[in-house]
C-alpha cells in the first residue's frame, strides 16, 4: 500500500492551517494485544525556519473528515519541516 506523496490541510492553530505531504509511513514493533500494528507518519510541510512546538493538530482527511492527531517536530529536510505522529 502505498502511503506517500498524500497531501492534507493540517491546522496547527485557529490561524495557521498548512499543505502537509504524507512522505513516511513506518510499521512499528508491537506492543500489545491489538490486531493491528502500531505505526507512524510522517508529514512534511514547506517550512524552511519555523515551526511549531508538540501538541494536537487538525488533519483534513477528504473521507474521513477532521482528524485530530498529536504532532511531534522531527525536523528540517531538504523541502521543509516533517512532524511525526504515532498509532500505538
Amino acid at each position: 500500500m502505498d502511503f506517500s506523496n498524500k497531501s492534507f490541510d493540517i491546522k496547527f492553530a485557529e490561524e495557521a492551517v498548512l499543505q502537509g505531504e504524507l512522505i513516511e509511513y513506518t510499521e512499528l514493533k508491537g506492543y500489545s494485544p491489538l490486531a493491528r500494528k502500531p505505526f507512524s507518519l510522517v508529514f512534511r510541510t514547506n517550512q524552511k525556519t519555523e515551526y511549531y512546538p508538540q501538541g494536537m493538530m487538525i488533519v483534513a482527511h477528504p473521507e474521513k473528515g477532521e482528524l485530530p492527531l498529536f504532532f511531534v517536530p522531527v525536523g528540517f529536510d531538504e523541502v521543509g519541516m516533517k512532524y511525526e505522529t504515532v498509532f500505538a
